[in-house]
């Protein structure tokens, strides 16, 4: 597996080696071992998945303390633009992103650690997503981030007639460091 460390603090492309022939192809997909070499200690509790259509943007989303959330997410059929978006309010980084492409022909994993609202829109006719998540989710602590927010300026690569998105997250707020939360807020439950 190849780590790539992304320009903002925490963030990883995992990169699996992939091994294939005429009847298909082998890959690792996470070896515990090796993600705690390179980035740190892990322990996954849930994992989930959802399938979408092309144009679908689910996020901007992230859980407040104490039910904050590690993600390693992958897509193994379709393709995605994935966004991590750094809301640590200690961060010299603050309120920057990561776009991050992933589907079943790349195979790449990206690793959100907390503190970060996360994000993404299907840029396949389909995609199925999973990621697994160190926390379980609870309702009350969903906290987003409105998609378009001005200061943040995603490109999702998609026009916005094009985009689906479910009521909530139409709903969600512009980004303010006053709704935040420091590094070591994020991740005093671990």
């Amino acid at each position: 597996m190849n780590f790539i460390k992304l320009k903002i603090e925490g963030l990883f492309i995992i990169e699996p080696k992939v091994i294939g022939d005429e009847r298909g192809y082998f890959c690792e997909t996470f070896k515990k071992d090796l993600f705690e070499q390179n980035i740190g200690k892990i322990n996954f509790v849930q994992e989930n998945e959802s399938m979408s259509s092309f144009g679908v943007l689910r996020g901007l989303h992230l859980q407040k303390p104490p039910y904050t959330q590690a993600k390693l997410v992958s897509v193994p059929l379709g393709k995605v633009l994935d966004v991590a978006v750094d809301v640590r309010t200690d961060s010299p980084t603050f309120g920057k992103y990561e776009i991050v492409e992933l589907s079943d022909q790349n195979k790449r994993r990206f690793f959100i650690p907390r503190g970060f609202a996360h994000g993404f829109v299907v840029l396949s006719d389909k995609a199925i997503f999973q990621y697994k998540v160190d926390n379980v989710y609870n309702k009350d602590s969903e906290q987003g981030i409105i998609y378009n927010d001005s200061t943040i300026n995603v490109d999702w690569q998609i026009p916005f007639e094009k985009m689906l998105l479910s009521p909530k997250d139409l709903a969600q707020k512009p980004l303010n460091k006053d709704l935040f939360y420091t590094t070591q807020q994020y991740n005093e439950n671990i």
